[in-house]
C-alpha cells in the first residue's frame, strides 16, 4: 500500500513536471509567432512590387493538398522580422512568369520540391525538435526521480518498516534477564491487550533504555522488533535534525502519521539524546530546529491528540542531558538501565558469541568471564572476533586460549608493539616498576588479584598489571581505595628503592591516584572533614564535564581539603614503601622473570611466590 502511494506520488510529480515543460514550448512558439510579422498580399500586387524591383528575396513552395503555390519573400524596406506571403494557382505558367519577371532584375528564385510528397521527412522536420526537447525533459526527471527522491520527501519521516530478514529474538539477547522481562510486557500487551485492560493497566506510553555504550539497548530493541508481531519502524534521532528549520518537525508528524495507519506498532529511536536535548541550554542559546522537533515529539507522545496503540522505545547512554518533559509520565512512562554484565551474564554472552566459532578444548568460557570484569557485551564480542582473527593470522585451525589471551591485552591496551627496541636498562625499570605493582598487590590483604603481568609495550604504556577483583561487588570500602592507591603508588616506589632514581613512568598511576584520594575527600566522605559532599558536578553537560564544577566552600576549605588529599597519599606512600622494602627479594625475582619471559600470568606468579623458580612448561619459553 505505501509503495503504491509513493509510486502514484512520483508519477504526478513527473505529470506535473511534463505539463510545465510543455507550456514553456508553447509560450516559446508563441512568442516567435507574435515577434514574426506576416503580410497577406494578392497575386497582382505581388506582381507590381516584383516588377518594379521592389522583391529582395522570394522562396516557392508547392502545396500539392491545396492546389497553390506557397510564395514567401521579403520586399525591400521590410523590417528582419516581416515577411509577406502569397497564395498563387499550382499551374506550370505561374513559375515562367515569376522566373522570367525575376531574371529581368537578376533575382534568384528558390522553388522547393514538394514537401508533401514525403510525408515522413516532413513529420521529422516539423517535430523532430520538439520530441527531442520533451524527451530530454523526460529523462531529466525520471532520473532525479530515481536518484534523489529526497527532493520530492524533504519533509517525508526516515523511520524504516523492519524486516524479518535479520530477525533477532530474546533468545539471542544474553544476560539482561529483568531487562528482557520489562519489554516482554510490551509485546504481550500488544498481543493480548484485553489482558491488561481487563484490570484497568495501562501499558506506558514510552520505554526508555538507559546504560552504558556497548551495553546490548540496541539489541534488546531488535529483539522486541522480532518478537512482536506488529508494525516495527526505526530511526535514528539524528535523522529528524536538519539544517532547515521545521524539517524535523515535519517528520515526527509524518512519522506517527505513518504509525497510526498501522497501529497497533512500536517505534525505536535510537540515539535519543541527539534530539531531546534540555531546552534553551548552552552558551549560545537554544538550537531553533532541534527544539522544534523536540516539541513536536513531546505533542505527539501526549499532547491534544491521542495517539493509541503506538509504543516508542527509545535509547541512550546520555539520560543526563534530556528534557525534563520528555522523561515525565505519560512520554517515557518508563526508564529500563541496561548495565553492565555481571559473571553470570558475561559467561551466557560469551556463549552466544561463541556458537560460530571453534574454541579449543583448553578454552573455558566460565574462567574467560572472570577475567572480563567490567567489560560489555560488546567488548566481549570484540574480544572473541579478535582471538578468531589471531588464530587465522597464525594458520590455526581452533582458537586456543594463547589468542584469547593476546585478544584480552589487545582490547584493554592495543596491540604489543613487539617491533620496538627497548634498551636494557629501560627494560630493567620497567620489569621493577611492574614486580613493584605486583608484590604490593599480592601482600596486602584487600587488594586486587594479579592476573597478569607485562613489560610488552601496548599503547601508550611500556608495560602493565592487569589487576582485578576476585569477585563482583556492588561497593567499595575505605580499606579497599587505600589499598588500591598503595598498589598504584608501588611502582614509583620501587623505582625509587631500587635504582634510588625516579621516571616518568609512574605518571598515569600517580593521575589515578589523586584521583580516587579526592573522590574520597570531596565526595565520599571519608575524611577528617567528616562526611559532607564538598563537589560535584552539575547537569551543566553543554558547557563541558569539568568546565561547571561547584565548589561549596570557602578558601580554608579548600586548603584543608588539599591537606587531606595530601594525607591520604603520603600514608598510602609509607605503607607502599615498607611492603616493598620487607619483599626486596620478591621483587627481584619477579623482576628477573619478567626480564627473562617478559609476560608472567596469574599461576606462574603464584608458582614464582611458592618455589622461588617458574614452572617447567615455561622455562621453555624464555627469549
Amino acid at each position: 500500500m505505501k509503495n503504491m502511494k509513493k509510486k502514484n506520488s512520483v508519477k504526478k510529480t513527473i505529470m506535473s513536471y511534463m505539463l510545465i515543460i510543455l507550456l514553456f514550448v508553447g509560450i516559446y512558439f508563441a512568442f516567435q509567432y507574435v515577434n514574426n510579422k506576416e503580410n497577406d498580399l494578392s497575386y497582382d500586387e505581388f506582381m507590381k512590387y516584383l516588377s518594379s524591383g521592389q522583391v529582395v528575396e522570394i522562396e516557392i513552395t508547392p502545396r500539392s493538398s491545396s492546389s497553390i503555390y506557397e510564395i514567401v519573400g521579403k520586399i525591400r524596406g521590410y523590417k528582419e522580422n516581416e515577411y509577406f506571403v502569397v497564395n498563387a494557382p499550382l499551374t506550370d505558367t505561374i513559375i515562367e512568369e515569376i522566373t522570367s519577371v525575376s531574371k529581368v532584375g537578376e533575382l534568384d528564385v528558390v522553388v522547393n520540391k514538394n514537401p508533401e510528397s514525403n510525408s515522413l521527412l516532413l513529420i521529422i522536420m516539423n517535430y523532430l525538435p520538439l520530441v527531442l526537447l520533451v524527451g530530454f525533459g523526460f529523462f531529466f526527471i525520471t532520473k532525479q526521480v530515481g536518484s534523489n527522491t529526497k527532493s520530492f520527501d524533504f519533509g517525508r519521516s526516515k523511520a524504516k518498516l523492519h524486516s524479518d530478514k535479520d530477525k533477532v529474538t530474546f533468545d539471542d539477547v544474553a544476560g539482561l534477564k529483568e531487562e528482557k522481562y520489562e519489554v516482554k510486557e510490551l509485546v504481550d500487551f500488544l498481543k493480548n491487550p484485553k489482558k491488561f485492560q481487563k484490570l484497568g493497566a495501562r501499558i506506558p506510553k514510552g520505554v526508555l533504555l538507559v546504560g552504558p555504550p556497548g551495553t546490548g539497548k540496541t539489541l534488546l530493541a531488535r529483539a522486541v522488533a522480532g518478537e512482536a508481531s506488529v508494525p516495527f519502524y526505526y530511526i535514528s534521532g539524528s535523522d529528524f535534525v536538519e539544517l532547515f528549520v521545521g524539517v524535523g518537525a515535519s517528520r515526527v508528524r509524518d512519522m506517527f502519521k505513518q504509525a497510526k495507519q498501522t497501529a497497533p506498532c512500536l517505534i525505536f529511536i535510537d540515539e535519543i539524546d541527539a534530539v531531546g536535548r534540555q531546552r534553551g541550554t548552552g552558551l549560545g542559546g537554544g538550537h531553533d530546529e532541534r527544539e522544534q522537533t523536540l516539541n513536536q515529539l513531546l505533542t505527539e507522545m501526549d499532547g491534544f491528540g491521542t495517539n493509541e496503540g503506538i509504543i516508542i522505545i527509545a535509547a541512550t547512554n546520555r539520560p543526563d542531558v534530556l528534557d525534563p518533559a520528555l522523561l515525565r509520565p505519560g512520554r517515557f512512562d518508563r526508564q529500563v538501565m541496561v548495565n553492565l554484565p555481571d559473571v553470570s551474564e558475561r559467561e551466557e554472552i560469551l556463549k552466544v558469541h561463541a556458537r560460530n566459532k571453534v574454541l579449543a578444548s583448553n578454552v573455558t568460557l566460565d574462567y574467560l568471564a572472570k577475567r572480563t570484569s567490567g567489560f560489555s557485551g560488546a567488548d566481549l564480542e570484540n574480544l572473541l572476533n579478535e582471538a578468531a582473527l589471531l588464530a587465522v593470522r597464525r594458520n590455526k585451525n581452533e582458537i586456543t586460549m594463547t589468542e584469547i589471551d593476546e585478544a584480552h591485552d589487545r582490547v584493554l591496551m592495543g596491540p604489543a608493539k613487539t617491533s620496538r627496541k627497548i634498551s636494557d636498562d629501560d627494560k630493567k625499570i620497567t620489569a621493577y616498576h611492574e614486580a613493584g605493582h605486583v608484590v604490593v598487590g599480592l601482600k596486602l590483604e584487600k587488594s586486587n588479584i594479579v592476573q597478569k603481568v607485562t613489560i610488552i609495550p601496548r599503547g601508550m604504556a611500556g608495560g602493565y598489571t592487569n589487576i582485578q577483583n576476585d569477585e563482583e561487588k556492588m561497593h567499595t570500602t575505605k580499606s579497599e581505595l587505600v589499598q588500591t592507591i598503595s598498589t598504584l603508588l608501588a611502582g614509583r616506589v620501587t623505582e625509587q628503592l631500587v635504582f634510588d632514581d625516579i621516571t616518568t613512568g609512574a605518571s598515569n598511576d600517580i593521575e589515578r591516584a589523586t584521583k580516587i584520594a579526592r573522590a574520597m575527600v570531596c565526595e565520599y566522605g571519608m575524611s577528617d572533614l567528616g562526611p559532607v559532599q564538598l563537589e560535584h558536578n552539575e547537569s551543566s553537560v553543554f558547557l563541558g564535564r569539568d568546565y561547571n564544577k561547584s565548589r561549596n566552600f570557602s578558601d580554608q576549605v579548600a586548603f584543608e581539603i588539599d591537606q587531606e588529599i595530601r594525607k591520604i597519599i603520603d600514608d598510602c606512600y609509607k605503607t607502599t614503601v615498607k611492603v616493598v622494602k620487607d619483599n626486596l627479594k620478591l621483587v627481584d625475582l619477579i623482576a628477573d622473570n619478567l626480564m627473562k619471559y617478559e609476560t608472567l600470568t596469574q599461576e606462574q606468579i603464584e608458582y614464582l611466590v611458592q618455589h622461588g623458580t617458574m614452572p617447567e612448561e615455561s622455562q621453555g619459553q624464555s627469549n
